[in-house]
């Protein structure tokens, strides 16, 4: 390979339970990652499940306003490495309540911290990317599963959520002159993690699952003009191979027909 540095995927919210499930399913494909999260402690604890990998940066930032997110623009702008893709694993809160019972204030609030840190995260980050010879570049969100039947006692994540899977589909085709691809993963059901074990149902992906289906997004498969991809369970399986070290487009090796340090 040339002097010029393999491209990186740069992870939002990557300190959450499902951002560490898709930082590991990234290094495990073999792709540089840019972990980018609010909280110091939390991107250390990232830090500590992947020790001494090299393909791995942290770096403290948020999107919580636009003035934030175009701070955090400036300085990965200001990285040597460029962008491949940016993946937004963003967790919203999950309160409980009827909106019946809460003032139309409390359904603001809830739209001020779940949906419009995504719009501002666009806004910022999407034109650090762009299209190649390789094909467009991603931005992938990651969509719960109350969006598209909305579950009773969790209104304000409802909303919320359905809210995010329009501004996805809006995204999509606004960022197709620019040769960026705007996709949002659904996934339908809660995911598994280590803290609601006890309580999981059969089924529920894991935060790793649905990392390897970032990936295989992020690889080409599937059809790059739906704006909405369904998790899919076969495409969680583990690549079959590793892959090389120094290539050119790695995550593009990756899709099967099945299927730290701070900075």
């Amino acid at each position: 390979m040339s002097g010029m540095l393999a491209p990186e995927v740069l992870v939002l919210g990557a300190s959450g339970r499902v951002g560490e499930g898709i930082v590991a399913a990234l290094l495990e494909a073999g792709s540089p990652v840019l972990a980018v999260g609010r909280d110091s402690s939390r991107l250390q604890r990232l830090a500590e499940l992947h020790p001494g990998e090299p393909a791995l940066q942290l770096l403290r930032g948020s999107v919580a306003s636009d003035r934030e997110a175009a701070r955090l623009a400036t300085r990965i702008a200001q990285r040597p490495r460029p962008l491949r893709a940016i993946v937004d694993a963003i967790g919203g809160g999950l309160r409980s309540g009827r909106l019946l019972d809460q003032p139309t204030t409390s359904l603001r609030r809830s739209l001020d911290t779940d949906l419009l840190p995504h719009l501002a995260a666009v806004h910022h980050l999407l034109p650090l990317l762009g299209g190649n010879d390789a094909g467009p570049a991603r931005y992938v969100l990651i969509g719960g599963p109350q969006a598209e039947c909305g579950w009773s006692g969790h209104g304000h994540a409802s909303v919320s959520g359905a809210a995010l899977r329009m501004l996805a589909k809006v995204l999509h085709g606004e960022a197709q002159p620019l040769g960026v691809c705007v996709q949002l993963l659904a996934v339908e059901s809660p995911v598994w993690t280590a803290e609601n074990a006890a309580h999981a149902c059969a089924g529920w992906p894991s935060a790793l699952a649905v990392g390897r289906n970032v990936v295989s997004l992020l690889a080409g498969a599937g059809d790059a003009t739906r704006c909405v991809v369904t998790y899919s369970a076969p495409r969680a399986a583990p690549p079959h191979r590793l892959l090389a070290s120094d290539i050119a487009t790695p995550l593009h090796t990756l899709a099967s027909p099945g299927s730290g340090q701070a900075v």
